[in-house]
């Protein structure tokens, strides 16, 4: 079966209007945008300064996603689109593309009202990409393992502190162990290269951090592949 962009957009302009009818995640979008706000009035530097990017990662790519997902699940209509013509890549692409885009205009905003300016903006742009990817996958596997919208709140608010923090986090926490687990954290990540790229360094310096990345997406793609493939097939 050949990639069908038809299909692709029919399940992305669906998506569009329930978004448009869902004041509760219209409202959750706004929230980066507000921390934007007061780190650009307060002209806060640091690992403050990516804070509404990761934010904008976790509620845009990643909550906005499980909501979605676990939506259709909700209304019964994920397992018709399980088992339509529409092949797995088309599905997951379709249920991803609303997020990804409503993502980025958020983090533009975000970057914009902050006052950040990138080190790079190729090597930040490639990172936002990474990261993109990874949450709105996480996002898709939270949607796959809830049952109702109100679950993935109550499932992915540990997802919310833990990825939505970013190097803010090791400052609470005084095991070393756990300190530098939250190093590999994406958003740890993250900030980690922006910090490195703000010391005017290259691409080489950075490679480790963007492989890390690179690990976590491929690692986080076949565990949503697999819960996938039984949840369209489970009785």
């Amino acid at each position: 079966m050949t990639f069908s962009f038809k299909r692709v957009s029919a399940i992305l302009f669906k998506d569009w209007k329930d978004l448009l009818k869902n004041s509760y995640m219209l409202f959750t979008l706004g929230f980066p945008l507000i921390f934007a706000v007061m780190i650009g009035e307060m002209e806060l530097d640091g690992p403050f300064v990516t804070f509404p990017i990761n934010f904008a990662l976790v509620i845009s790519g990643c909550f906005v996603q499980a909501a979605m997902v676990a939506e259709e699940k909700e209304k019964n209509t994920l397992r018709g689109l399980l088992l339509s013509p529409a092949s797995t890549i088309e599905i997951l692409v379709g249920k991803s593309a609303l997020s990804a885009i409503i993502t980025i205009v958020v983090i533009v905003a975000s970057v914009f009202l902050s006052g950040y300016q990138p080190p790079s903006i190729l090597i930040f742009s490639l990172t936002v990409f990474l990261c993109l990817l990874i949450y709105i996958t996480i996002g898709t596997l939270l949607g796959l393992l809830s049952r109702t919208v109100m679950e993935t709140t109550i499932i992915g608010m540990p997802i919310l502190m833990i990825f939505g923090t970013g190097l803010l986090l090791k400052d609470l926490v005084s095991n070393e162990f756990f300190s530098k687990m939250i190093d590999f954290l994406p958003n740890a990540q993250f900030d980690l290269i922006l910090i490195e790229l703000s010391k005017n360094s290259e691409f080489i310096d950075v490679i480790n951090n963007l492989l890390i990345l690179t690990v976590w997406l491929i690692v986080m793609l076949i565990l949503t592949f697999y819960i996938y493939g039984k949840r369209r097939f489970d009785k």
